[in-house]
């Protein structure tokens, strides 16, 4: 459902935000190693991070990524799916199809729509915090 690069960004996320809970700078080789993606495409998807003000980056030795304490509890993960994804995944057809609508719908459109708008709510009452947290305390993973 999501795209790769989707998928990298939200662990990459929650991982900054479990060490921003701890006042803790995170390198892009940290981030890369812990959620087990290339460097490379790593960096792009920080890029995208910071560039639409979900993460800090700092330059600098004491520099790196990090997630301002105050608003980890305001970060909902649907701001993340729409900073790498766009808000395609919220409007577009099951089967791909481009004029996919309610007046002229796809054989899949009433049941997809439904999983749509459970995605969504899930993606707009989800904080980056809760699933920090989940790292935190051993109950949920980044790696396979």
């Amino acid at each position: 459902m999501f795209s790769k690069a989707c998928e990298y960004g939200i662990r990459a996320v929650v991982f900054i935000a479990s060490q921003s809970v701890q006042s803790r700078k995170v390198s892009l080789k940290e981030v890369a190693k812990e959620i087990d993606s290339p460097e490379s495409y790593t960096s792009k998807i920080l890029q995208k991070l910071v560039k639409s003000e979900v993460i800090l980056s700092e330059k600098g030795p004491t520099g790196g990524f990090s997630i301002d304490y105050q608003k980890l509890n305001s970060i909902k993960l649907e701001r993340v799916v729409v900073a790498i994804d766009g808000d395609q995944i919220f409007k577009g057809c099951g089967l791909g199809l481009k004029q996919c609508n309610a007046n002229m719908p796809c054989p899949l459109h009433d049941k997809f729509k439904e999983v749509r708008d459970k995605l969504q709510n899930l993606l707009e009452t989800t904080t980056v915090l809760e699933l920090a947290e989940k790292i935190e305390y051993g109950l949920g993973f980044l790696k396979r």
